[in-house]
C-alpha cells in the first residue's frame, strides 16, 4: 500500500515540479497559448486547473506503479518512464479526454503533449528514485 501512496505522491508532485515548468517554457516561447499553474476552475468540481492536473498526475503515478508491479520491477528506467508519460498520457488526452470535452483530435499537438507529459514521466521517476529506500 505504501508503494502506491508513493506513486500517487510522485505523480502529483511531478506535475508541479516538471510538467508545469515545461508548459511555462513552451508558453514563454509562444508554442502554447496557456500559462502554467492556472487557477481557472475546471469542471466538474470547480477546482483550479493546476490541482486537477496534479490529481490526474497522481492517478497516472498509480498506473505507473501498477505497471512496475506487473512487470516485477521496482521502478521503470528513466527512459521508459519518459516514454510512458510522453506516449500513454498524450494518447489518452488526445483520444479520450479531448473528445469528451468537445475538442477534436489534432495529431499536430502530439509533439507538445509528448514533451510536457514526458517531463511528467521523468519527474515521476526522479521522485520515486529519490524516495526509494537505500539498497534497492
Amino acid at each position: 500500500m505504501n508503494r502506491y501512496l508513493l506513486g500517487f505522491s510522485a505523480g502529483f508532485l511531478a506535475v508541479l515540479c516538471f510538467h508545469q515548468p515545461v508548459v511555462g517554457l513552451l508558453h514563454a516561447y509562444g508554442v502554447v497559448p496557456f500559462a502554467p499553474y492556472s487557477t481557472q476552475a475546471v469542471a466538474p468540481l470547480g477546482v483550479p486547473a493546476w490541482f486537477s492536473a496534479s490529481f490526474w498526475g497522481g492517478v497516472w503515478g498509480l498506473v505507473m506503479i501498477a505497471i512496475c508491479s506487473a512487470r516485477k520491477v521496482n521502478i521503470l528506467s528513466w527512459w521508459q518512464s519518459g516514454l510512458f508519460g510522453g506516449i500513454a498520457l498524450t494518447l489518452v488526452a488526445m483520444l479520450v479526454v479531448f473528445p469528451l470535452k468537445g475538442r477534436g483530435i489534432n495529431l499536430a499537438i502530439f509533439p507538445i503533449g509528448f514533451l510536457v507529459n514526458g517531463a511528467w514521466g521523468l519527474g515521476t521517476w526522479v521522485l520515486l528514485r529519490a524516495w526509494q529506500p537505500a539498497g534497492k
